[in-house]
């Protein structure tokens, strides 16, 4: 018998954009489609190195983007959706005890079992809904991305956005990002700084399971 999440998963890609398409000038980095994250190989699903969401959060993160522009920063885009066979791939990543391969760079403090326990990875991830982003900010003048006090996907206490072991400076450009995404219509969670939430997400049911890739959009 299928599971109620079985249920809510659909290919229907009608719904997403490319990122870059709305948002002129946003920098991607996506993580998942590259070897350096925290399972150490590309993740299931990601077909090619863009961002992906549903037109709703593109609106969202467009205004968010001018108010930052103004203020000499650009967004830089780590993820955005998340197929849920992305999902499943770290969930039996998380079964597999032996791999520990990038353990010192993402969770150098906890053991595999505690990244889920601590609700740094799901075993269900709002980003296959389509309208969760993880990112950070870049400096217009400098070019490089804002020391926010911990890099992405560092599962650590010390990601959590509220978290004051770090320099006042670091702490206010968390602050000024959170602020920001707030204003724009984005729900932050307590343990990561980088990732919010539209909260008026258009699937809050759904989760989807096309790739990540410009080709499965219509355009």
């Amino acid at each position: 018998m299928a599971t109620d999440f079985e249920k809510k998963v659909t290919m229907d890609s009608s719904g997403f954009v490319l990122l870059a398409d709305m948002v002129p000038g946003i920098v991607q980095e996506i993580r998942y489609y590259s070897t350096y994250n925290f399972i150490g190989d590309r993740i299931d699903g990601y077909e090619e190195p863009v961002a992906i969401c549903t037109k709703e959060a593109a609106r969202a993160l467009k205004a968010v983007s001018n108010e930052l522009n103004v203020q000499g920063y650009r967004l830089k885009v780590f993820d955005a959706y998340r197929p849920a066979c992305a999902v499943r791939h770290f969930v039996l990543w998380g079964i597999e005890d032996l791999d520990l391969r990038m353990k010192p760079f993402f969770y150098p403090d906890l053991e595999k079992q505690e990244l889920f326990v601590k609700g740094y990875v799901a075993s269900q991830s709002s980003h296959s809904r389509g309208s969760t982003i993880d990112l950070t900010l870049l400096d217009m003048a400098t070019g490089k991305e804002v020391d926010m006090g911990s890099p992405f996907d560092m599962f650590s206490e010390i990601s959590h956005p509220d978290y004051t072991g770090i320099t006042e400076e670091k702490y206010a450009n968390r602050k000024r990002l959170q602020k920001a995404m707030v204003r724009g219509g984005f729900v932050p969670i307590d343990n990561e700084w980088w990732h919010f939430t539209l909260a008026d997400e258009p699937y809050p049911d759904t989760y989807f399971e096309f790739p990540v890739a410009s080709a499965y959009l219509k355009r």
